[in-house]
């Protein structure tokens, strides 16, 4: 039976299910299909992404896993001992998520990593489900402003009441709380608008407001 936080075989994006088919014609041993979550699904902290980058996780089919915002988010996880690696390589690698999850705004893999108003709508049942399983007082990390859009839809709430900003936080219904936060992509930290430490900042602010803050690790910069 198909859970219903994810359909691997979803096609209600015709765009999207056309260019998984042409994407793996070209690339025979990619993923190519919708990517479903992956961590703890009883996890006390919930990162929403936006959707699978093509040579990424569209290949490796787990989130954030060969694309570049990975980098830094999985660096950052293990930092807060949130991950057991700080660098996330294959679906196999052995890496796991402690009391942490990752999903994403829309599972497939969209053409120039932009997906269409419809396409985020369609894919927001997907979301919807998965909020509906977490537990009560969560915390919800928006990776931008798409996913925070989309988590706010799938909660059923209004849009206007919650404004996006980085590090901003949201009290939501059932005690769930929401911090938004710039997505780690290579245009951000490229250009300078997330930095590693702000970054860094976020994420260990949304742990400590999920409890986890005593599970992090000092990590010896180099």
């Amino acid at each position: 039976m198909k859970s219903p936080v994810y359909d691997p075989d979803c096609t209600l994006c015709p765009r999207l299910a056309a260019f998984l088919d042409e994407g793996k014609r070209q690339h025979p041993e990619y993923f190519c299909a919708p990517v479903p979550p992956f961590g703890d699904p009883a996890a006390r902290l919930l990162l929403v992404g936006l959707a699978p980058g093509f040579h990424g996780a569209n290949a490796t089919g787990r989130p954030f896993t060969g694309d570049y915002a990975g980098i830094l988010l999985y660096e950052t996880l293990y930092e807060f001992g949130l991950a057991t690696a700080p660098v996330s390589v294959s679906r196999d690698d052995g890496l796991r998520l402690l009391d942490c999850r990752i999903s994403n705004s829309v599972k497939c893999v969209p053409p120039q990593n932009k997906p269409l108003p419809v396409e985020i709508a369609n894919c927001n049942r997907y979301l919807a489900a998965e909020l509906a399983q977490v537990a009560d007082g969560t915390v919800l990390l928006a990776l931008g402003a798409i996913a925070h859009g989309a988590t706010l839809r799938a909660l059923g709430l209004r849009l206007a009441a919650h404004r996006f900003a980085h590090g901003a936080e949201h009290t939501l219904p059932r005690g769930l709380l929401l911090v938004d936060s710039y997505h780690c992509s290579r245009y951000n930290t490229n250009t300078g608008r997330l930095t590693p430490e702000m970054f860094r900042t976020v994420v260990g602010r949304a742990a400590s407001l999920a409890g986890l803050a005593g599970a992090a690790r000092q990590v010896k910069r180099s």
